[in-house]
């Protein structure tokens, strides 16, 4: 069970961070993207921080290396005597000995997202970034952008939150002035409300963290509700092409942009080609040609993703020229089609796809790609998403023409639904084979990558340590 979301205000929030003085400020679940990003920043703003995560990671050693104590088993006693406030993610678990040691002391327990929300407020425009698929990759696109901008003095440097590290940003975050602020918005346990975006960027809505959304009508109503937080004067950039965010964009007051492929719409992509994993396409601005752009990127939902780019840059007041320039040098975010290496001469790509609809775009772009066979090793990631979506993910890997599966990663979660890997392998079909734990699925890679093929290796859980085991070249 999750931690509630309770939403203390800003107002709250700053009267705490000002009562804390030199009271450490406590982030349970420090080694996470997000966490880490928000611990550095706060570390960054005076602070002292300390904090603590289940295992060691590259994040949480750059975390040691700022000054921030971490410890890495979750006790009461890291709950000191001098803690002034705890920041959580609503995934722990009230039970957390550390979560549930402030809360008993009296301790504020401020959530990530709440938080979050509390750090933006000091920026003028707040882009937030919002959908089921693509956010990080949005955000990162619009780093780039905004980051050549800045290189250019066409703009301030921006500060950015991302869920994805970025090589640009030399991580998850970037930290630049008080005049743009762009950021990740997740919808996870409605996190995205605590938020306060100017203009707010709907990607997609369908289905998915069947654990807390119960319907498509929930779903739809918590992005109508993000988008309303811009207000009157705000703005809405939304995706015309999906239903859902149509649903989402009803009855709003605040200025509304539309991105998508059809006629109709303010920014649209045609003339769309994709040679040498290196998308082409013309941008059309309310019927008039606005930029052409090339930039390095697989798949038509990298097309939607750069237009959603595009549009906030735009009313962020960035020139055509940087954004074209920026999004010509994107590489990429983090473990979104990332490239590893080579086995046996055959590519390996890292991907963070966990969910049919990403799993089935992201192939897609890589089958148009590929020379030879397209093989994916793929670890479903919560027994809940799985059992629930299992339909749609035997349609998933329809262009693979390998899947390996891995052990379902449990990530929060128990059991409790009867499905295994052995059963979505039986749904997928003969060209599905389950090697269960890493080792068995880099053994299964090995025996089956030949030159020319790809490896698209997937998984929001901890199939990237796969990549020890395959000795990539």
């Amino acid at each position: 069970m999750a931690t509630p979301n309770t939403h203390l205000g800003h107002k709250k929030i700053k009267e705490i961070m000002l009562a804390s003085g030199d009271k450490d400020i406590f982030f349970l679940g420090a080694g996470g993207i997000m966490m880490s990003s928000l611990a550095l920043l706060t570390k960054r703003a005076g602070f002292s921080v300390k904090g603590s995560d289940r295992t060691r990671s590259a994040l949480t050693e750059r975390l040691e290396g700022a000054g921030i104590e971490m410890f890495y088993e979750h006790k009461n006693e890291n709950i000191g005597s001098n803690c002034g406030a705890v920041v959580y993610t609503v995934a722990v678990s009230p039970d957390n000995p550390e979560y549930a040691r402030a809360m008993n002391e009296g301790i504020p327990c401020i959530s990530r997202a709440d938080y979050l929300g509390f750090v933006m407020t000091e920026y003028q425009n707040r882009v937030g970034i919002a959908g089921m698929h693509g956010k990080s990759s949005c955000t990162s696109m619009c780093a780039e952008i905004f980051l050549t901008a800045s290189k250019n003095k066409s703009k301030s440097e921006p500060t950015i939150i991302s869920g994805a590290e970025y090589s640009s940003m030399g991580g998850a975050y970037y930290l630049g002035e008080h005049d743009d602020f762009v950021f990740e918005a997740c919808e996870y346990m409605d996190s995205f409300l605590d938020f306060n975006p100017t203009v707010a960027v709907l990607l997609n809505a369908e289905m998915e963290h069947v654990d807390y959304f119960k319907s498509i009508e929930q779903i739809r109503d918590s992005f109508h509700k993000f988008a309303s937080l811009v207000g009157d004067e705000g703005k809405i950039i939304y995706n015309a092409d999906d239903e859902n965010i149509l649903c989402a964009i009803k009855d709003q007051s605040a200025t509304l942009i539309s991105f998508g492929l059809n006629d109709g719409v303010d920014f649209r992509a045609v003339n769309i080609s994709c040679e040498c994993a290196r998308l082409e396409f013309d941008v059309l601005y309310r019927g008039e040609s606005f930029a052409h752009i090339s930039m390095p990127a697989f798949g038509m939902h990298n097309v939607y993703n750069a237009l959603a780019a595009i549009a906030a840059a735009h009313v962020s007041g960035v020139f055509v020229a940087d954004i074209v320039e920026g999004l010509g040098n994107f590489k990429g975010a983090k473990r979104r089609m990332e490239y590893k290496g080579e086995i046996r001469g055959a590519q390996v790509f890292d991907d963070y796809g966990h969910h049919p609809t990403e799993v089935a775009a992201t192939l897609s772009g890589a089958k148009k790609a590929c020379c030879g066979r397209l093989i994916c090793a793929f670890q479903p990631h919560t027994y809940s998403r799985t059992a629930a979506l299992v339909d749609q993910f035997k349609c998933a890997f329809s262009e693979a023409d390998t899947v390996i599966l891995a052990d379902i990663y449990a990530a929060r979660e128990e059991n409790i639904y009867g499905i295994s890997s052995e059963k979505l392998a039986e749904a997928i079909g003969d060209k599905a084979l389950v090697g269960g734990s890493l080792d068995g699925v880099a053994e299964l890679i090995k025996k089956n990558a030949c030159e020319d093929d790809i490896v698209v290796v997937m998984g929001a859980g901890d199939i990237f340590k796969v990549y020890k085991l395959l000795e990539l070249e």
